[in-house]
């Protein structure tokens, strides 16, 4: 499959703060009336690209669909600042509007399956989002559930943060990622993939301080108020850390966040968690190396199929 076996739907909203607002939901052509679906949700500077995963599911006959969130990707639109929020909630509008399309083409299990800061989202809408009832099952693809920072250095960030956005609501820290994660992605350097690099650039789009104080308190409603009522599956690397230069150990870990934090949270979301750590897995799981993902997916499917009736 290609990124040409797609179609794209613009949903649109009313204006925010920044003016129009749309988000862009991607289904496959493949997609058959009537099967179970699967919903993804991308990350932090980051889109759909991922062809191979829909084409995963589609072979376990599961339709597939993909978001964009609204300041992402194809939803960027020229007066927004990428990638910007001011509390997670904005995005529960585009994710209960296509719950609702899938649903109504379908009737049948709706799996959610979010990655990174996808993955908090997801599971901040399977709390407190209008349609989670129609969610059937929650996937968390190394959901980002902490900073991956000290105590100290949190703290210190985010006090300024807050007093620096109260005066300056678009005060942000430029290039805040590391270039080795995106270089460990792609085919020109040390992976095997391509995507758009203006959607997703090589240091990240600049991290609004207000967008990191609305993580840091989703994260911290997911910590102390989280009673998700469907099954989750909680899916992380084994190894997990944060090198300064390359190396190849890169291409088998989580450079990006810490596994820790994510067993820690993970455990707090509800009654029905599962983890599945993954051998030699890298921050996105299913960009891991070809043996890596594929051991992954089959994993999750199996479990998938055992919950989504």
């Amino acid at each position: 499959m290609t990124l040409k076996d797609f179609t794209k739907q613009t949903l649109e909203f009313p204006d925010d703060y920044e003016g129009k607002v749309t988000a862009t939901l991607i289904r496959s052509i493949r997609n058959e009336k009537g099967r179970k679906s699967v919903l993804y949700i991308h990350g932090f500077n980051d889109y759909f690209f991922h062809p191979h995963l829909a084409e995963g599911f589609l072979s376990n006959n599961y339709n597939f669909f993909a978001l964009d969130l609204r300041k992402y990707g194809r939803s960027l639109l020229p007066h927004q600042h990428p990638n910007y929020c001011r509390d997670i909630s904005e995005y529960y509008g585009e994710i209960t509007k296509s719950l609702e399309i899938i649903h109504k083409e379908n009737n049948t299990g709706i799996a959610v399956l979010g990655h990174s800061t996808g993955g908090l989202t997801a599971s901040m809408y399977a709390n407190f989002g209008e349609r989670n009832d129609l969610v059937s099952a929650l996937i968390l693809n190394s959901p980002f559930f902490e900073f991956n920072l000290s105590e100290t250095e949190k703290m210190i960030n985010l006090f300024f943060a807050k007093v620096i956005s109260t005066l300056l609501p678009y005060a942000n820290k430029t290039k805040p990622l590391s270039k080795l994660y995106n270089r460990s992605l792609l085919k020109s350097h040390y992976g095997e993939w391509t995507f758009n690099e203006a959607w997703k650039p090589e240091r990240g789009f600049p991290a609004y301080f207000k967008w990191a104080i609305a993580i840091d308190e989703a994260q911290k409603k997911i910590r102390t108020q989280s009673d998700i009522f469907q099954p989750v599956l909680v899916m992380h690397a084994q190894k997990s850390g944060r090198p300064k230069k390359w190396t190849t150990e890169i291409l088998y870990m989580d450079m990006v966040l810490n596994i820790e934090h994510i067993k820690e949270t993970g455990n707090k979301l509800g009654k029905k968690v599962t983890f599945l750590p993954v051998e030699n897995a890298i921050h996105d799981i299913f960009l891991s190396k070809k043996e890596v993902r594929e051991k992954a997916f089959t994993e999750m499917t199996n479990w998938l199929n055992k919950t989504v009736k």
